[in-house]
Protein backbone atom coordinates (compact mmCIF):
# COMPACT_ATOMS: atom_id res chain seq x y z
CA UNK A 1 0.00 0.00 0.00
CA UNK A 2 1.01 3.54 -1.01
CA UNK A 3 2.33 5.60 2.31
CA UNK A 4 -0.56 7.75 3.13
CA UNK A 5 0.47 11.71 3.49
CA UNK A 6 -0.90 11.55 6.69
CA UNK A 7 1.84 9.92 7.95
CA UNK A 8 4.84 12.42 6.76
CA UNK A 9 2.45 15.29 8.03
CA UNK A 10 2.46 13.38 11.16
CA UNK A 11 6.16 12.22 11.39
CA UNK A 12 7.05 16.55 10.21
CA UNK A 13 5.41 17.92 13.00
CA UNK A 14 7.09 16.85 16.28
CA UNK A 15 5.95 19.68 18.22
CA UNK A 16 2.85 22.15 18.41
CA UNK A 17 5.75 24.49 16.55
CA UNK A 18 6.21 21.94 13.89
CA UNK A 19 2.72 21.33 12.99
CA UNK A 20 1.83 24.85 12.58
CA UNK A 21 5.01 25.02 10.32
CA UNK A 22 3.53 22.30 8.49
CA UNK A 23 0.28 23.50 8.13
CA UNK A 24 1.58 26.79 6.88
CA UNK A 25 4.11 25.16 4.27
CA UNK A 26 0.69 23.73 3.15
CA UNK A 27 -1.18 26.27 2.42
CA UNK A 28 2.26 29.11 0.76
CA UNK A 29 1.98 25.60 -1.58
CA UNK A 30 -1.43 26.22 -2.48
CA UNK A 31 -0.98 29.83 -3.34
CA UNK A 32 -1.46 31.48 0.46
CA UNK A 33 -0.12 34.31 1.29
CA UNK A 34 1.02 35.39 4.81
CA UNK A 35 -0.23 38.28 6.71
CA UNK A 36 1.06 40.44 9.37
CA UNK A 37 -0.47 41.44 12.38
CA UNK A 38 0.97 44.59 13.51
CA UNK A 39 0.66 45.69 9.70
CA UNK A 40 -2.92 46.98 8.00
CA UNK A 41 -4.35 44.42 5.95
CA UNK A 42 -4.86 44.94 1.93
CA UNK A 43 -6.69 41.68 0.83
CA UNK A 44 -8.07 41.36 -2.93
CA UNK A 45 -11.43 39.09 -4.23
CA UNK A 46 -10.04 35.81 -4.69
CA UNK A 47 -6.98 36.34 -2.29
CA UNK A 48 -6.03 33.34 -0.33
CA UNK A 49 -3.89 34.42 3.07
CA UNK A 50 -3.03 32.97 6.37
CA UNK A 51 -1.10 34.28 9.59
CA UNK A 52 0.76 32.39 12.49
CA UNK A 53 0.40 33.51 16.32
CA UNK A 54 2.72 31.27 18.59
CA UNK A 55 1.80 27.87 17.25
CA UNK A 56 -1.62 28.51 16.01
CA UNK A 57 -2.86 29.07 12.47
CA UNK A 58 -5.75 30.43 10.66
CA UNK A 59 -6.17 30.80 6.95
CA UNK A 60 -9.01 31.67 4.66
CA UNK A 61 -9.85 32.87 1.19
CA UNK A 62 -11.40 35.53 -0.08
CA UNK A 63 -14.73 34.70 -2.62
CA UNK A 64 -14.39 36.35 -5.95
CA UNK A 65 -18.30 37.50 -5.66
CA UNK A 66 -20.36 38.37 -2.72
CA UNK A 67 -20.76 36.23 0.03
CA UNK A 68 -22.72 35.69 3.06
CA UNK A 69 -20.98 34.43 6.33
CA UNK A 70 -18.00 32.87 7.64
CA UNK A 71 -17.61 28.79 7.58
CA UNK A 72 -15.31 27.86 10.34
CA UNK A 73 -13.26 24.89 11.43
CA UNK A 74 -10.87 24.53 14.09
CA UNK A 75 -8.76 21.61 15.44
CA UNK A 76 -5.34 22.17 17.63
CA UNK A 77 -1.66 22.06 17.43
CA UNK A 78 -0.65 20.60 20.54
CA UNK A 79 -0.78 17.04 22.43
CA UNK A 80 -0.15 15.65 25.81
CA UNK A 81 3.58 15.78 26.80
CA UNK A 82 6.75 17.24 28.88
CA UNK A 83 8.00 21.00 29.15
CA UNK A 84 12.05 20.46 29.43
CA UNK A 85 12.98 22.40 32.15
CA UNK A 86 17.52 22.39 33.28
CA UNK A 87 19.46 19.41 33.72
CA UNK A 88 18.93 17.66 36.82
CA UNK A 89 22.37 15.51 38.48
CA UNK A 90 21.08 12.42 39.74
CA UNK A 91 22.08 9.30 41.39
CA UNK A 92 24.51 6.98 39.66
CA UNK A 93 26.58 9.38 37.96
CA UNK A 94 23.60 10.38 35.40
CA UNK A 95 22.54 13.37 33.89
CA UNK A 96 18.76 13.77 33.70
CA UNK A 97 16.61 16.60 32.30
CA UNK A 98 14.04 18.26 34.95
CA UNK A 99 10.47 17.72 32.70
CA UNK A 100 7.03 19.40 33.65
CA UNK A 101 4.27 17.31 32.36
CA UNK A 102 1.72 19.41 30.01
CA UNK A 103 -1.68 18.40 29.34
CA UNK A 104 -3.28 15.40 31.28
CA UNK A 105 -1.14 12.45 29.29
CA UNK A 106 -1.20 8.50 30.13
CA UNK A 107 2.44 9.29 31.73
CA UNK A 108 3.14 5.90 32.01
CA UNK A 109 3.24 4.91 28.53
CA UNK A 110 6.41 7.23 28.33
CA UNK A 111 8.44 5.13 29.75
CA UNK A 112 11.31 2.95 28.27
CA UNK A 113 10.98 4.15 25.00
CA UNK A 114 13.02 6.31 22.97
CA UNK A 115 12.76 10.29 23.22
CA UNK A 116 14.06 13.25 21.70
CA UNK A 117 13.59 17.38 22.16
CA UNK A 118 11.62 19.40 20.07
CA UNK A 119 10.13 22.95 20.17
CA UNK A 120 11.58 26.19 19.73
CA UNK A 121 14.19 28.43 20.50
CA UNK A 122 14.71 32.28 20.47
CA UNK A 123 17.99 33.46 19.20
CA UNK A 124 20.03 36.24 18.58
CA UNK A 125 20.88 37.36 15.28
CA UNK A 126 22.29 40.58 14.74
CA UNK A 127 20.60 43.13 16.32
CA UNK A 128 17.23 40.90 16.08
CA UNK A 129 15.53 38.15 18.07
CA UNK A 130 15.10 35.08 15.69
CA UNK A 131 12.64 32.40 16.75
CA UNK A 132 13.92 29.21 15.33
CA UNK A 133 12.37 25.57 15.09
CA UNK A 134 14.55 22.72 17.18
CA UNK A 135 14.53 19.18 16.76
CA UNK A 136 16.89 16.97 18.03
CA UNK A 137 16.88 14.08 15.02
CA UNK A 138 18.16 11.29 16.97
CA UNK A 139 17.25 9.12 19.85
CA UNK A 140 18.92 11.24 22.65
CA UNK A 141 16.66 10.53 26.22
CA UNK A 142 14.51 7.68 27.76
CA UNK A 143 12.69 7.33 31.04
CA UNK A 144 13.67 4.66 32.49
CA UNK A 145 10.78 2.07 34.61
CA UNK A 146 12.11 0.76 38.04
CA UNK A 147 12.68 -3.13 37.74
CA UNK A 148 10.00 -4.92 39.11
CA UNK A 149 12.27 -6.79 42.06
CA UNK A 150 12.72 -3.15 43.37
CA UNK A 151 8.32 -2.53 42.77
CA UNK A 152 6.40 -5.78 43.92
CA UNK A 153 3.57 -3.69 43.05
CA UNK A 154 4.30 -2.23 39.53
CA UNK A 155 1.99 -4.41 37.41
CA UNK A 156 -0.94 -2.98 39.98
CA UNK A 157 -1.09 0.52 39.00
CA UNK A 158 1.92 2.11 40.65
CA UNK A 159 1.28 5.83 40.73
CA UNK A 160 4.49 7.75 39.22
CA UNK A 161 5.47 11.20 40.47
CA UNK A 162 6.31 13.94 38.13
CA UNK A 163 9.68 15.01 39.99
CA UNK A 164 11.03 11.39 40.29
CA UNK A 165 9.88 9.45 37.94
CA UNK A 166 9.34 10.83 34.72
CA UNK A 167 12.66 12.73 34.46
CA UNK A 168 14.23 11.34 31.09
CA UNK A 169 17.92 10.35 31.12
CA UNK A 170 20.53 12.24 29.51
CA UNK A 171 23.75 11.59 30.06
CA UNK A 172 26.27 10.08 31.82
CA UNK A 173 29.20 11.59 33.57
CA UNK A 174 28.14 15.22 31.94
CA UNK A 175 28.50 18.44 33.86
CA UNK A 176 25.20 20.63 33.78
CA UNK A 177 25.57 22.33 30.29
CA UNK A 178 25.97 19.53 28.16
CA UNK A 179 22.06 20.08 26.98
CA UNK A 180 22.12 23.24 26.31
CA UNK A 181 25.80 23.25 24.25
CA UNK A 182 23.29 20.17 22.18
CA UNK A 183 20.96 22.51 21.38
CA UNK A 184 23.43 25.09 20.55
CA UNK A 185 24.95 22.91 18.08
CA UNK A 186 21.94 21.42 16.78
CA UNK A 187 21.15 25.14 15.56
CA UNK A 188 24.44 25.52 14.56
CA UNK A 189 24.93 28.98 16.61
CA UNK A 190 26.88 29.82 19.39
CA UNK A 191 25.59 28.71 22.91
CA UNK A 192 25.53 32.26 24.28
CA UNK A 193 23.02 33.35 21.41
CA UNK A 194 20.22 31.14 22.19
CA UNK A 195 18.11 33.48 24.86
CA UNK A 196 15.11 31.22 25.52
CA UNK A 197 13.56 28.13 24.45
CA UNK A 198 10.26 26.48 24.54
CA UNK A 199 11.16 22.60 24.52
CA UNK A 200 9.27 19.36 24.74
CA UNK A 201 9.56 15.66 25.11
CA UNK A 202 8.43 14.08 21.92
CA UNK A 203 8.66 10.24 20.92
CA UNK A 204 10.85 8.44 17.97
CA UNK A 205 8.49 6.29 17.17
CA UNK A 206 7.43 7.32 13.90
CA UNK A 207 3.52 7.06 12.87
CA UNK A 208 3.13 3.63 10.64
CA UNK A 209 0.21 1.65 9.34
CA UNK A 210 -0.62 -1.43 11.19
CA UNK A 211 -3.44 -3.90 11.02
CA UNK A 212 -3.78 -7.35 8.50
CA UNK A 213 -4.58 -4.77 5.79
CA UNK A 214 -2.64 -1.44 7.49
CA UNK A 215 -5.96 0.02 8.26
CA UNK A 216 -4.90 1.12 11.59
CA UNK A 217 -2.62 4.53 12.06
CA UNK A 218 -0.51 3.81 15.04
CA UNK A 219 1.17 7.31 15.72
CA UNK A 220 2.41 10.25 18.51
CA UNK A 221 -0.37 13.06 18.18
CA UNK A 222 -3.06 11.62 16.66
CA UNK A 223 -5.31 13.53 18.62
CA UNK A 224 -5.51 16.54 17.50
CA UNK A 225 -3.37 16.30 14.09
CA UNK A 226 -5.23 13.92 13.08
CA UNK A 227 -7.98 15.98 12.60
CA UNK A 228 -6.05 18.88 11.74
CA UNK A 229 -4.73 16.95 8.85
CA UNK A 230 -7.65 16.51 7.48
CA UNK A 231 -9.40 19.87 7.82
CA UNK A 232 -6.82 21.21 6.19
CA UNK A 233 -6.85 18.93 3.52
CA UNK A 234 -10.54 19.13 2.82
CA UNK A 235 -10.16 23.22 3.03
CA UNK A 236 -7.35 22.77 0.54
CA UNK A 237 -9.33 20.94 -2.24
CA UNK A 238 -12.85 22.82 -1.81
CA UNK A 239 -14.41 24.79 -4.18
CA UNK A 240 -15.37 28.37 -3.84
CA UNK A 241 -18.53 28.66 -2.49
CA UNK A 242 -20.79 31.76 -1.46
CA UNK A 243 -19.28 31.62 1.77
CA UNK A 244 -15.81 32.66 3.25
CA UNK A 245 -13.73 29.55 4.28
CA UNK A 246 -11.61 30.09 7.43
CA UNK A 247 -9.18 27.16 8.72
CA UNK A 248 -7.88 27.46 11.87
CA UNK A 249 -5.54 25.79 14.28
CA UNK A 250 -5.01 26.70 17.53
CA UNK A 251 -2.13 25.77 20.26
CA UNK A 252 -2.87 25.31 24.08
CA UNK A 253 -5.83 23.16 23.70
CA UNK A 254 -4.75 20.43 26.23
CA UNK A 255 -4.20 23.02 28.91
CA UNK A 256 -6.99 25.25 28.94
CA UNK A 257 -6.70 27.49 25.48
CA UNK A 258 -6.24 30.06 27.76
CA UNK A 259 -3.60 32.15 26.02
CA UNK A 260 -3.20 34.78 23.69
CA UNK A 261 -2.99 32.23 20.54
CA UNK A 262 -5.36 29.35 22.54
CA UNK A 263 -8.72 29.01 21.37
CA UNK A 264 -10.03 30.92 24.44
CA UNK A 265 -8.45 34.17 22.98
CA UNK A 266 -9.56 36.79 21.01
CA UNK A 267 -7.82 35.87 17.80
CA UNK A 268 -10.21 34.55 15.69
CA UNK A 269 -13.11 37.09 16.82
CA UNK A 270 -10.25 39.60 15.50
CA UNK A 271 -9.11 37.84 12.45
CA UNK A 272 -12.81 37.88 11.19
CA UNK A 273 -13.43 41.54 12.03
CA UNK A 274 -9.87 42.52 10.10
CA UNK A 275 -11.26 40.60 7.33
CA UNK A 276 -14.42 42.76 6.84
CA UNK A 277 -12.58 45.83 8.15
CA UNK A 278 -10.06 45.45 4.94
CA UNK A 279 -13.32 44.41 2.54
CA UNK A 280 -14.28 47.29 3.42
CA UNK A 281 -17.71 45.98 4.75
CA UNK A 282 -18.49 47.65 8.07
CA UNK A 283 -19.81 46.50 11.63
CA UNK A 284 -23.61 45.89 10.59
CA UNK A 285 -22.51 43.98 7.68
CA UNK A 286 -20.08 41.88 10.07
CA UNK A 287 -22.91 40.98 12.76
CA UNK A 288 -24.96 40.16 9.11
CA UNK A 289 -22.66 37.70 8.23
CA UNK A 290 -21.71 36.17 11.83
CA UNK A 291 -25.62 35.06 11.47
CA UNK A 292 -25.02 33.20 8.40
CA UNK A 293 -21.96 31.34 9.86
CA UNK A 294 -20.56 27.97 11.23
CA UNK A 295 -18.18 26.15 13.34
CA UNK A 296 -16.77 22.82 12.99
CA UNK A 297 -14.99 21.86 16.25
CA UNK A 298 -12.56 19.04 15.25
CA UNK A 299 -11.61 17.11 17.95
CA UNK A 300 -10.62 13.31 17.83
CA UNK A 301 -13.32 10.93 19.95
CA UNK A 302 -13.29 8.06 21.89
CA UNK A 303 -13.99 4.62 20.55
CA UNK A 304 -15.05 1.32 21.44
CA UNK A 305 -11.98 -0.19 23.07
CA UNK A 306 -12.38 -3.74 22.17
CA UNK A 307 -10.95 -5.08 25.83
CA UNK A 308 -13.28 -2.31 27.73
CA UNK A 309 -16.85 -2.10 25.51
CA UNK A 310 -18.46 -1.29 29.41
CA UNK A 311 -16.60 2.25 29.29
CA UNK A 312 -19.05 3.41 26.62
CA UNK A 313 -22.53 3.80 26.62
CA UNK A 314 -23.93 0.51 24.36
CA UNK A 315 -25.61 3.74 22.27
CA UNK A 316 -23.31 6.39 21.17
CA UNK A 317 -20.11 4.53 20.82
CA UNK A 318 -18.28 5.11 17.63
CA UNK A 319 -16.22 1.96 16.31
CA UNK A 320 -12.63 2.61 14.51
CA UNK A 321 -13.83 2.41 10.54
CA UNK A 322 -16.83 4.06 11.33
CA UNK A 323 -16.32 7.21 9.63
CA UNK A 324 -16.90 10.76 11.48
CA UNK A 325 -18.17 11.12 14.94
CA UNK A 326 -20.71 13.82 16.25
CA UNK A 327 -19.94 14.43 19.69
CA UNK A 328 -22.85 15.32 22.05
CA UNK A 329 -22.66 16.31 25.80
CA UNK A 330 -26.06 17.63 27.89
CA UNK A 331 -24.00 20.34 29.87
CA UNK A 332 -23.19 21.57 26.34
CA UNK A 333 -19.00 20.27 27.01
CA UNK A 334 -19.45 19.67 23.37
CA UNK A 335 -21.66 21.97 21.26
CA UNK A 336 -23.61 20.05 18.79
CA UNK A 337 -27.22 20.54 19.19
CA UNK A 338 -30.22 19.61 17.27
CA UNK A 339 -29.51 22.16 14.59
CA UNK A 340 -25.76 22.00 13.95
CA UNK A 341 -26.19 18.35 14.14
CA UNK A 342 -28.65 18.54 11.03
CA UNK A 343 -26.52 20.72 9.37
CA UNK A 344 -23.03 18.71 9.30
CA UNK A 345 -24.53 15.60 8.95
CA UNK A 346 -26.47 16.90 5.73
CA UNK A 347 -22.63 17.90 4.49
CA UNK A 348 -21.92 14.58 5.35
CA UNK A 349 -24.64 12.87 3.36
CA UNK A 350 -24.04 15.12 0.19
CA UNK A 351 -19.92 13.73 0.44
CA UNK A 352 -21.19 10.59 0.90
CA UNK A 353 -19.82 9.61 4.47
CA UNK A 354 -20.73 7.90 7.06
CA UNK A 355 -21.47 9.34 10.33
CA UNK A 356 -21.64 8.14 13.93
CA UNK A 357 -23.23 9.19 17.51
CA UNK A 358 -20.69 9.42 20.56
CA UNK A 359 -21.96 10.70 24.34
CA UNK A 360 -19.73 9.55 27.33
CA UNK A 361 -21.12 7.43 29.59
CA UNK A 362 -23.58 9.12 31.58
CA UNK A 363 -21.67 8.58 35.14
CA UNK A 364 -18.30 8.90 32.97
CA UNK A 365 -17.46 13.00 32.21
CA UNK A 366 -15.18 13.39 29.54
CA UNK A 367 -13.51 16.93 28.61
CA UNK A 368 -14.75 20.03 26.94
CA UNK A 369 -12.51 20.87 23.41
CA UNK A 370 -12.68 23.45 21.31
CA UNK A 371 -16.50 24.67 20.24
CA UNK A 372 -17.69 25.89 23.43
CA UNK A 373 -14.26 28.04 24.37
CA UNK A 374 -14.56 29.67 20.75
CA UNK A 375 -18.24 30.81 20.67
CA UNK A 376 -17.80 32.05 23.81
CA UNK A 377 -15.51 34.77 22.00
CA UNK A 378 -17.65 34.11 19.06
CA UNK A 379 -21.79 33.59 18.37
CA UNK A 380 -22.24 31.29 15.93
CA UNK A 381 -23.57 27.75 15.86
CA UNK A 382 -21.41 25.05 16.29
CA UNK A 383 -21.14 21.22 15.97
CA UNK A 384 -18.26 19.20 17.91
CA UNK A 385 -17.22 16.23 15.90
CA UNK A 386 -14.24 14.29 15.36
CA UNK A 387 -12.59 10.85 14.52
CA UNK A 388 -12.91 7.68 16.89
CA UNK A 389 -9.36 6.23 18.16
CA UNK A 390 -8.06 4.36 20.64
CA UNK A 391 -5.42 5.05 23.37
CA UNK A 392 -6.25 8.95 23.95
CA UNK A 393 -3.68 10.92 24.90
CA UNK A 394 -0.91 7.92 25.40
CA UNK A 395 2.63 8.44 23.94
CA UNK A 396 1.45 6.53 21.18
CA UNK A 397 -1.99 6.29 20.14
CA UNK A 398 -4.72 4.46 17.58
CA UNK A 399 -6.89 5.05 14.75
CA UNK A 400 -8.06 4.42 11.08
CA UNK A 401 -6.19 5.50 8.40
CA UNK A 402 -9.76 5.48 6.23
CA UNK A 403 -11.63 7.74 8.99
CA UNK A 404 -9.00 9.99 7.82
CA UNK A 405 -10.25 10.53 4.47
CA UNK A 406 -13.92 10.43 5.13
CA UNK A 407 -13.32 13.44 7.20
CA UNK A 408 -11.83 15.48 4.52
CA UNK A 409 -14.19 14.48 2.01
CA UNK A 410 -16.26 15.82 4.17
CA UNK A 411 -14.78 19.30 4.93
CA UNK A 412 -14.30 19.81 1.09
CA UNK A 413 -17.76 19.70 0.63
CA UNK A 414 -18.47 21.54 4.09
CA UNK A 415 -15.99 24.68 2.78
CA UNK A 416 -17.43 24.67 -0.61
CA UNK A 417 -21.08 25.70 0.47
CA UNK A 418 -22.77 28.12 1.62
CA UNK A 419 -25.20 28.39 4.56
CA UNK A 420 -28.73 30.80 4.55
CA UNK A 421 -30.99 31.64 7.16
CA UNK A 422 -34.23 32.04 5.37
CA UNK A 423 -37.62 31.98 7.09
CA UNK A 424 -38.54 28.40 5.99
CA UNK A 425 -34.99 27.13 7.71
CA UNK A 426 -31.50 27.11 6.38
CA UNK A 427 -30.19 25.86 3.36
CA UNK A 428 -27.21 24.84 2.33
Amino acid sequence: MERHPLLAFLNNSPSCYHAAAQVAAALEGAGYVRLREERPWTLACGGRYYLLREGSVIAFRVPRGAWRGFLLAAGHSDSPTFRVRQEVPSAGNCLRLGVEPYGGGIWRSWLDRPLTVAGRAVVRQGDSLVTRLVYVDRDLLVIPSVAIHMDREVNKGTALKPQTDLLPLFALGKEPGAFSRLIAQTLAVGEENILSTDLFLTPRAPATLVGAEEEFVAAPRLDDLQCVFACLTGFLAAEEGESLPVLAVFNHEEVGSATRQGADSTLLSDTLERIDAALGRGEEAHRAALAESFLVSADNAHAVHPAHPEYADAAEAPVLGGGVVLKYSANQRYTTDAVSAAVFGEVCRLAGVPVQRYGNRPDLPGGSTLGNISISHLSVPSVDVGLPQLAMHSAYELACLRDTDALSRAMAVYFSRSLRRTEAGITL
